[in-house]
């Protein structure tokens, strides 16, 4: 079976980071907590990414639900989110007691739709939150645009209202000219990079020092006096911050990060060439900066494809589940039909960095001939 996901791991790497993690110095003290792994593994991630240093964090959940409170997210405020996304996307909305206010997607993409973002504003819009379906990032620049003509259009929007973008699938595609005011992102344990567990928040440069501070109770880690004890928390916080642990693993595979994205999107190149103009099999768009996490088709028979690439040996998922459909989640957006038609059609087939030309051989074999049965069908 050709897997769907599997982890990378740097296994020498890694163990040499962590070896200099859990061996004790010579004064026989050793140190697992957020420590100067940690300031490493922000440090380096800046670079890889090529932004401004951001938050390490012990998950993406944690950083969606910090950039929440950071914009001042409580009760009966309305956030404009997506169902289509993992539910962690959306459990600390439930959990703040937000209104969840859906958008409808593009049905090709699964991609949040600005125009019906636009829609739904009201004067209880408190945030947007935007998901990177598969490593593509969100039309950004439209979103920011529509949220500063509305401020200008309305008295009763103080200032523009900011943007979380939910990069859990978008390792390398977040671009400087085309992002969220807050960008999340994942190092869950089947993501590019991996540490195990784990996140990472980039936020507006004047909340950088609140948010240190809140990752962490609301403590100053910087300052071990008398442990901490004769701090004043001024603003209750989290235990959400990242361990040297987990960024010891991450600092073994991070090197391989350019290569491990730029070979998902050489395998996304190839298959969508292999697939061009199959019937009943719509493909996804080109994009050069994309992630490409997942490379996701829509199909006419959702539940007949996945079936029947399981039976030639290739796995195939929906991944994520329409989050609207879940009766924890409170509904408020009207007719979707954009989530509709992406939810009831869209399959993510292989194309990781494991693939050999062989795997792709086999899996573009399976797609193809599903696609001669159907229309024999």
């Amino acid at each position: 079976m050709i897997d769907l996901f599997r982890p990378f791991v740097d296994a020498q790497a890694v163990m040499g980071q962590l070896a200099t993690t859990v061996t004790p110095g010579t004064d026989g003290r050793v140190y697992l907590g957020e420590g100067p792994k940690v300031r490493e593994f922000e440090r380096q991630f800046a670079e890889l990414v090529g932004l401004e240093t951001p938050l390490a964090l012990n998950s993406c959940t944690s950083a969606l639900d910090l950039a929440l409170h950071l914009i001042g997210v409580g009760r009966g405020d309305e956030v404009i989110t997506t169902p289509m996304t993992c539910t962690a996307t959306n459990t600390p909305l439930v959990h703040r007691g937000a209104k969840i206010v859906w958008a409808d997607v593009d049905p090709v993409t699964g991609l949040i739709d600005p125009n019906d973002v636009g829609r739904k504003i009201t004067k209880r819009t408190k945030a947007i939150l935007a998901v990177d379906w598969a490593g593509r990032s969100c039309d950004y620049k439209g979103l920011h645009h529509l949220t500063g003509y509305i401020n200008n259009q309305a008295d009763w929007l103080n200032g523009r209202i900011p943007i979380i973008q939910d990069a859990a699938h978008n390792l390398l595609g977040v671009q400087p000219d085309n992002r969220g005011d807050y960008v999340a992102w994942s190092f869950q344990a089947i993501k590019h990079l991996t540490t195990g567990d784990g996140g990472a928040l980039l936020v507006p440069p004047h909340q950088y020092q609140r948010a240190k501070l809140l990752r962490w109770y609301g403590l100053d880690r910087e300052s071990s006096a008398d442990f901490r004890c004769a701090q004043n928390i001024k603003e209750v916080g989290y235990k959400a911050h990242m361990n040297d642990v987990a960024a010891s693993i991450g600092l073994g595979n991070m090197p391989h990060m350019p290569w491990i994205v730029a070979k998902a999107r050489q395998n996304a190149a190839w298959l969508s060439k292999a697939l061009k103009g199959l019937p009943t099999v719509t493909l996804p768009l080109a994009d050069d900066n994309g992630s490409w996490w997942l490379y996701t088709v829509l199909v006419d028979d959702q539940q007949a494809f996945i079936r029947h690439m399981t039976a030639q040996g290739v796995m195939a998922s929906q991944v994520h589940a329409r989050n609207d459909t879940h009766s924890a989640f409170s509904y408020y957006g009207g007719e979707l039909p954009g989530v509709d038609h992406f939810a009831a059609h869209e399959v993510a087939i292989p194309n990781g960095w494991w693939l050999t030309e062989q795997d792709l051989t086999k899996v573009a074999g399976a797609v193809v001939s599903y696609a001669h049965a159907m229309v024999g069908a």
